[in-house]
């Protein structure tokens, strides 16, 4: 039976309860630990870099402390990326500096940065109803692509993990203004972007942009999420379908998105998350100025062909089970049953009633669990427009601001851990898998005070291991040698992708180069490579990779690659490893050698 734990709230502190062990001298069996954790139900892993636990986070934009000074450990802070936020709307230079800045500074002020890209709609040519056409116009995309390379760039020098959820709604309206069809032409290949030019020109490869620009920068601390509105199936399914069944409207959705980068396709990576958004505004906004019920029940009992948080809940675990993948649920409405209904100008409890932020803050963890099972790893509370119910003056019947004292505490008694799951995900290149133990030395070592071979594979693979793509196995072989009698063959039979081969706990100390022969031969389909170095949790699983177009080297020879480890790098390494992309259908091999440093 799983433990239900609740939180008494006294004096402004919350007190985590449970039935654990009745005395200090019980001890609980691992097994069951482990099955009482909350998203144990969950399908999939928790991307690498996210917390163990229910995050909780808030909007805040840059140069904002509030956060900083609430007093309260939150995991998360998020921000608008918009049109202009490449150059900060012209008051800076047009090299994403103003990004990289919002990401140190959250990081700085103890927070994982979490950036919401909504550029589309900024774009010239309109708004929402165009969105498609902005998609197929080249010279638009031409810009928006070279943006978001931009922020690629940015947030593999910033080195830690982010979140980066993309285009909110956008996915939806291609949707909905392509009929269904994901093979409509978009303005891929035709933007003219080296990075783009083995994607199709179509709605699918729009999607499977980012994740090839993720890839050719080598920004694999950047975790990617993609958004699946409510309402893209044509059936609003949390407001006003709320009787018709949901996985038929699940299964439409999921099949215009799977080629847009849910399912394995050309770039070798698909998505890390899926993003949503339970409403824009707060419900009695939509109730009073609108004249619309945009109200759910809270009821643990409500029936799930109702409005109600439980259809909610159970539409996001139909994805979860579809995907494989856990949610981020963002821009979260503030309002509580305390507030005045009036347009928010700052005054206490200012802003429109709601019922979320009281759902899940209740004194119990019970609704957070109940969506963790639904596969949600994070809540991020934020008004959707101006005039909403805020955090900065939410003050609840006792005085106090809702969601500072309520989520203060629970973070506090230290918030929700969840199951990391098993398994894969089907996630950036950058967080594969453990592989085998490393960390041995190569008999050919030199005794000289220079680098020394650690990996010569002489007798054995030595604990390296493939990961992704078309990459098939990996094998000691006397076909090449860089030195002595043999190397890693990296053998290759599949369609274009990124795959990697690596070592796992690798000690390599920090500040140091690493070195690594690479034979390439004549005609093949790799069209870059990249030696590279992948932290574990104790460096934040930061990325450092050299990428390579395969246009620079020499091809039936062996090429010298090196990639140098931060002068601040924790390990053993996560990973130490080469990545190979392919820009075409191939059968092959290609051959590692001489690993030094």
């Amino acid at each position: 039976m799983k433990q239900k734990h609740s939180l008494a709230y006294v004096a402004g502190l919350w007190f985590l309860a449970g039935c654990g062990a009745s005395s200090p001298t019980e001890t609980a069996d691992v097994g069951q630990i482990e099955q009482a954790l909350a998203g144990s139900d969950a399908k999939g892993v928790l991307p690498a870099g996210l917390p163990a636990r229910v995050s909780i986070g808030l909007f805040e934009g840059s140069g904002s402390t509030w956060m900083k000074s609430s007093g309260v450990p939150w995991d998360m802070r998020y921000q608008y990326f918009t049109k202009g936020w490449v150059n900060n709307w012209g008051w800076g230079a047009a090299d994403g500096s103003w990004g990289r800045n919002y990401l140190n500074e959250s990081a700085t002020q103890g927070f994982l940065p979490v950036v919401q890209y909504y550029q589309m709609n900024g774009e010239p040519g309109g708004s929402e109803a165009q969105f498609l056409a902005k998609v197929q116009n080249a010279a638009t995309m031409k810009s928006y692509f070279s943006d978001f390379k931009i922020l690629m760039q940015q947030a593999k020098g910033f080195g830690k993990p982010v979140v980066v959820l993309m285009e909110a709604d956008g996915y939806g309206l291609l949707e909905q203004q392509t009929s269904n069809n994901p093979n409509a032409y978009a303005a891929v290949k035709d933007s003219g972007l080296a990075e783009l030019s083995n994607l199709p020109n179509s709605v699918a490869g729009w999607g499977l942009a980012f994740l090839a620009l993720r890839n050719a920068v080598g920004a694999n601390n950047v975790r990617l999420g993609v958004h699946i509105s409510g309402w893209a199936s044509g059936k609003d399914i949390a407001y006003h379908s709320v009787t018709d069944p949901l996985q038929p409207e699940v299964d439409k959705v999921y099949n215009f998105l799977a080629p847009l980068g849910l399912t394995s396709n050309v770039t070798g990576s698909t998505y890390d998350l899926l993003v949503g958004d339970p409403l824009d505004r707060d419900s009695d906004y939509y109730r009073l100025v609108r004249g619309e019920n945009r109200w759910w029940d809270v009821s643990d009992s409500a029936s799930i062909a109702s409005k109600s948080f439980n259809r909610y809940a159970e539409w996001l675990r139909l994805w979860n089970v579809k995907t494989n993948r856990r949610w981020v649920l963002w821009q979260i409405p503030l309002g509580n049953s305390n507030h005045k209904n009036v347009a928010n100008n700052g005054g206490s409890a200012e802003g429109y009633k709601d019922n979320r932020a009281e759902y899940f803050f209740n004194g119990t963890t019970d609704h957070i669990a109940k969506f963790a099972n639904s596969g949600v790893v994070a809540l991020l509370f934020g008004a959707g427009a101006s005039g909403m119910s805020t955090y900065t003056n939410d003050t609840y019947s006792d005085g106090q601001l809702f969601l500072q004292s309520r989520a203060g505490a629970f973070l506090r008694a230290g918030g929700l851990p969840i199951s990391t799951g098993s398994g894969g995900s089907g996630g950036s290149g950058g967080s594969g898998g453990s592989g085998g133990q490393g960390g041995a030395t190569g008999s050919g070592g030199s005794t000289s005070t220079g680098p020394s071979v650690r990996y010569d594979f002489e007798s054995n693979v030595q604990g390296w291991q493939s990961s992704g793509g078309n990459i098939t196995g990996v094998s000691s072989s006397t076909s090449r040698a860089a030195s002595g009698a043999r190397s890693l063959a990296v053998q290759f039979n599949g369609a274009a992708g990124v795959q990697t081969v690596s070592v796992s706990n690798a000690s390599v100390p920090a500040g140091t180069r690493v070195s690594f022969k690479v034979w390439l031969p004549a005609g093949s389909a790799i069209s870059a490579v990249q030696p590279y170095a992948l932290q574990g949790a104790a460096g934040n699983w930061a990325w450092t990779g050299s990428w390579q177009s395969t246009s620079a080297l020499q091809t039936n020879a062996w090429n010298t690659l090196s990639v140098t480890l931060p002068g601040n790098a924790s390990t053993p390494l996560h990973q130490l490893g080469v990545q190979f992309t392919t820009n075409a259908t191939w059968q092959g091999t290609a051959f590692v050698d001489a690993v030094s440093w």
